[in-house]
């Protein structure tokens, strides 16, 4: 298994993500993709840039509210978009995030048939250009539960639709994590790890809270309630032999950019086993 990293916390800058990451460690990373485009005419420059600090790109986030019919044609071709600037960089992954905001009573079965049409037609182009396109269930979307992962999972085809598990996600939406990762281990093609925030923080281990900001949702991994579960997951990742990413991501850092990677890093090669 490789090790990534997202630069979510460092928002738009992305010279000091990856100048920082790389001190600790880190060798790819995903990107804010509206960042990486801004490189879509000047390829050879992005790949100067990650080579500068012996870094590769891991993949970037694509996707779209694949249950408006009526954006079908520019999901498509905004994946297809993506996907070849991937590959441009050496890259095969996309993760295909679900749209929102997520509607009163979730997704019908009629929308979820919808959704999977066009995220079949997205996959296939993506495939055809070299890059595998991953499903992400993801609270707050179209996607977000059991019945709506199941659905997807079983109207969109195997040979082009792919699943990227993000160990919180699928717990807040009311998931066994481990579980559902096993039952789909055939079609794991990408993994986030993060971790969730516990209900009694303090501001010794959360320094975000002597700003008086409120606590994020998800938190740095180790430092959470799953943190046992990730463990567990990335155990059984170990026994079936999954070679691709694990990415650390984390929606907003308690502390400071560096900081947060650091205590992910730590938890990475201490509890999970593994190097960067």
């Amino acid at each position: 298994m490789k090790v990534s990293c997202h630069f979510i916390t460092w928002g738009e800058e992305l010279l000091t993500a990856l100048e920082e990451a790389s001190d600790l460690g880190y060798q790819a990373c995903e990107t804010f993709t509206h960042l990486a485009l801004n490189y879509e005419d000047r390829i050879e420059e992005f790949q100067e840039l990650m080579n500068k600090y012996g870094f590769q790109l891991s993949a970037l986030y694509g996707g779209g509210n694949f249950t408006d019919i009526e954006k079908r044609d520019y999901i498509v071709k905004r994946n297809a978009q993506v996907a070849r600037f991937i590959k441009a960089n050496g890259g095969d992954r996309i993760v295909f995030g679900p749209g929102g905001p997520r509607r009163e009573g979730g997704t019908t079965l009629e929308e979820l048939k919808i959704a999977a049409e066009t995220m079949n037609l997205a996959a296939k182009a993506c495939d055809e250009i070299g890059v595998k396109a991953c499903l992400h269930p993801h609270i707050n979307t179209e996607i977000e539960t059991v019945f709506e992962l199941d659905t997807m999972m079983e109207l969109t085809d195997p040979k082009y639709v792919h699943f990227c598990p993000d160990t919180a996600h699928l717990k807040r939406g009311g998931m066994d994590p481990l579980e559902v990762i096993k039952r789909y281990s055939d079609r794991i093609a990408y993994v986030h790890l993060k971790d969730i925030s516990p209900e009694e923080v303090d501001e010794q281990t959360f320094p975000i809270l002597s700003g008086n900001e409120q606590m994020p949702i998800f938190c740095e991994l180790g430092l959470g309630t799953i943190s046992d579960e990730i463990v567990d997951i990335v155990g059984y990742l170990k026994e079936i032999n999954y070679d691709g990413w694990l990415t650390v991501e984390i929606d907003k850092s308690t502390s400071t950019p560096y900081k947060s990677l650091e205590i992910c890093r730590n938890f990475v090669q201490n509890r999970l086993k593994l190097e960067l």
